[in-house]
This record gives C-alpha cells, structure tokens and sequence, in this order.
C-alpha cells in the first residue's frame, strides 16, 4: 500500500464508507488501482489539470523513452565487457592494494574477441549483446560510493544512498509526463523485491501519481492482477466508482491531503481505462515466429526475460514514457565459471533481440537502452572461483536515444580494479539520461521542506562525449 493511500485512509470522515468501498472495488482494479500512477481521466470527476499530460521539455529531446535493463547484483565487468589481458597473465599473483592485500588476482577464464566495425572486445557470454557492438557507448569508467547491494541499487535509482529519494523514472514522468493517457507512464517488469523494492520505482515526495506501476512477479512476467471485474460489468464498475470519486472529492473539500485524494482519483480512473488497453498490449501470444526466436521465447533458458523484453518493446510503442525490466541473480561470489555463464544465458539473446526490434521498427534512434547493474566486481578470486562487490570501477553501457555507438569511454586499471579515466558517478549518469531526454538536470527540481530537490542533488556532469 502506498504512503498516499495510507494518508487517504487516515481521513476519519470517511474512513468507514471508504475502506467498504475500496475493499469492494478492488476486485476490479486490484494492484492497478492502488498504484499511484494517474493520467487524464474520462469520467465527470477528473481534475482539470492532469498532472501527467506531455509537458514541453528544456531542450529538443534525442530520446523520447527510456528501456532500463537493470542487472540486479553487480554484473562481473571483468568477465562480459571490461577485457584486461595482464589480468589473465597475472592470474594467480597476490594482489597488494590496501583491504584486499594478499588476495590472488584471477583473470577472466571466458574468450574476448572484437566485434564490429569499431573492434571492440566483448566476452564470449554476451556474444549477441556483441553483435551490437556499433551501436553500444560502452562506459569503462563506471563508479559509485558504496559497495553494498542495498545502498548501491538505491542510489543507481534514486541518486541517493542514505535517504528516500524519488526514481530517476518518476522524475522522468513528472518532467515530461506521457502521451498515452490509457497506460501508466512509468511500468516496472518483474521488480525485485529486495535491495530498496518499491524505493526504486517509487516517486517519495513527488506527487504519488509519478510512482511506477509494477507488472509481474519473479516467476510470471506478464501477471496482472485483477485487470478485470469477475463480479461487475463495465457499467455497473463505473457507477461504483462514480460513487467512490464522489466521496474522495468530498474529502478533498473538507481538507483531506490534496496529494494523496488526488492521486487516488487518478489511479481509480486509469485503472479502469487500463482494462481495455493493457491486456492488448502485454499480450505476446500473437506474435510471429520470427519474433518469438528473436527474443528467444521458446527456448527455457531465455524465455522469461524473452518476455520482459518484448513487452518492453511493446509498452514502449504504445507511449509509455519508462520502462524498467530487471533480472537478479547476479551476485556471483562463487562458482562463477557456471552461474556467470547461466546468468548472461537467459539475458544475452533477449537483449540483443530488443534492439534488433528496435531497430527494425525505427525506434532505437529515440529509445534510450540502458543496460548494468549497481556496480561491478574484483578482479581478485573470493572462494576460489567467484568475485566480491567492486563499487570503484564497472561498465555499463546506453545505446540509441542519441547516444554514439560504436565507441568506449573510460577505463579501470589494468586489472579492472578502479576506474582511472573518464570516471563517470552514477550522478554523472543521470545527469546525461535526463539530458537525452531533453531535461536539464539541474532545472529539474521539486521543492521538498524548503529546499528545491533534483535527482542528481548537488552533483552531476553530462558524459558530453558519448552524446552524437
């Protein structure tokens, strides 16, 4: 439950009437409902300002949404995209550099090759990611503050680490809005629950309506609850909720919490145009062959994020300005030989069949891909064949969406252990997502108990260099 619906319930003139009606209309609306998410509405209760209608940006944008492939755990570098031969010709030294004195460098045991016309080396595991290359900025130079799955993963989606912040996809909402008013504006595929869970999607003190609407679970993709009424038809679903909006507005008169009413009303209202839409546009049972190969759908391995990431293509065809796809298990500190291998298995093919389709379909050049996790690993062996978390160099890597392809930008040492030239924070990485899609990010603010908060806080400096 939302803190906004929590603050709506807290309205003692209505508790009584309201929690009846609520717990009887969410048959029908279920999770949607409840999501915080609002668009204009149709009924003869929507507000006269929809909060989410497309708003003009700073600047012309590159990149008109945004595909966020997050890689929950901390991707090895060293062993999909960062190449470092003198650490596979040290293999077995003992590494002397502060905490980690002592430990045995372990050179990456998977085969780099070139790839493209820009030769760039990308591993064995992400062979298809790699068939891409051209058309992948792939950023060396990655770093952030804290090596701890938690307080990283939060702040590569909030820009803080130590405090509740808004995701970078409800600023991104709240600065441009969306064009589809029947979808959410910012969906999340399959979140994990832990290491921050709503947090990352979540919009904190910006008005709840930008908050993400999660779709699916761990093992279901595609789930949606309660997407249709089992026990009223349309137009006994609009009455009831005619007479819930009726009682909301009635709060907000008496001086109920603005914030919180409205997004409810917005959330009521979208929920029950999603019904007509968002099963059409999750549904992948329809699709051709050749597209069930290109995203690996009948293949076990593959067929899950195959899913999430046709769906992704699908949401972002249809205007949904946001969309965050996440696969977890990437915590490898042991075994890495076989579950590093299992890992970029189910995601290698998928991903490349995304930006296939993209392409294909003439949208990769204003979609914005993101791909990476909340940082990296050490070069050195933990349980003789894993790697522990590594928050001071890591790779990530943008294409489309303005950005150069083709091309690497910064560097960790020669053993991946740092990053030593062209550093980018993840405030740095936000700040030049923001700008692809046309918002300044030190423009982009919400004032919060007196002071005027943006995602990047006091920091941030565009990657200049990987902007075409």
């Amino acid at each position: 439950m939302s803190a906004s619906h929590q603050d709506l319930c807290s309205n003692r003139t209505f508790a009584c009437s309201r929690r009846q009606m609520l717990k009887s209309v969410s048959s029908g609306f279920g999770m949607i409902a409840f999501a915080g998410i609002a668009q204009a509405m149709s009924s003869r209760y929507a507000l006269q300002d929809n909060p989410l209608a497309p708003r003009d940006p700073h600047f012309t944008p590159r990149a008109k949404r945004v595909i966020f492939l997050c890689m929950s755990g901390g991707p090895s570098h060293l062993d999909m995209y960062d190449y470092k031969p003198k650490l596979v010709a040290d293999t077995g030294k003992s590494l002397n550099n502060g905490r980690r004195r002592g430990a045995k460098l372990m050179g990456s045991p998977f085969k780099f090759s070139p790839r493209g016309e820009s030769g760039i080396h990308y591993s064995e595991l992400v062979e298809n990611i790699g068939s891409h290359a051209d058309k992948i900025a792939l950023l060396k130079g990655m770093h952030t503050d804290v090596p701890a799955h938690a307080q990283a993963t939060i702040q590569m989606h909030t820009g803080s680490s130590q405090f509740v912040r808004p995701s970078m996809g409800a600023w991104a909402l709240y600065g441009l809005g969306t064009e589809n008013q029947n979808l959410p504006g910012f969906v999340t595929i399959s979140p994990q629950r832990g290491n921050g869970g709503s947090q990352n999607y979540g919009s904190s003190f910006l008005p709840a309506v930008n908050q993400g609407t999660a779709i699916g679970g761990r093992t279901n993709s595609g789930a949606m609850s309660n997407i249709s009424s089992k026990r009223l038809t349309r137009s006994g679903q609009r009455r009831q909720l005619d007479l819930i909006q009726k009682l909301n507005h009635e709060a907000l008169r008496k001086g109920g919490d603005s914030d919180g009413i409205n997004g409810m009303i917005q959330s009521f209202e979208l929920a029950f145009r999603m019904q007509d839409e968002l099963p059409e546009v999750l549904d992948i049972s329809s699709v051709n062959q050749a597209t069930r190969n290109l995203y690996g759908l009948d293949d076990d391995p593959t067929a899950e994020f195959g899913r999430q990431c046709l769906m992704a293509r699908q949401l972002a065809e249809s205007g949904v300005r946001f969309i965050q796809v996440s696969s977890g298990g990437w915590d490898h500190h042991r075994n890495l030989r076989e579950s590093l291998v299992e890992s970029c298995t189910k995601i290698d093919r998928p991903i490349a069949g995304l930006l296939t389709d993209l392409d294909q379909r003439g949208m990769l050049e204003d979609t914005l891909v993101l791909c990476g996790g909340e940082f990296g690993r050490t070069p050195d062996a933990q349980n003789n064949d894993g790697r522990d978390h590594n928050a001071k160099g890591f790779s990530m890597w943008m294409a489309g969406g303005g950005v150069k392809g083709g091309m690497e930008h910064g560097a960790t040492d020669d053993y991946g252990a740092e990053a030593v030239e062209g550093r980018v924070h993840i405030h740095d990485w936000h700040a030049t997502i923001l700008h692809l899609m046309g918002l300044d990010h030190e423009r982009l603010t919400y004032n919060h108990s007196g002071r005027d908060f943006r995602l990047t806080d006091v920091h941030g400096d565009l990657v200049t260099e990987i902007i075409s």
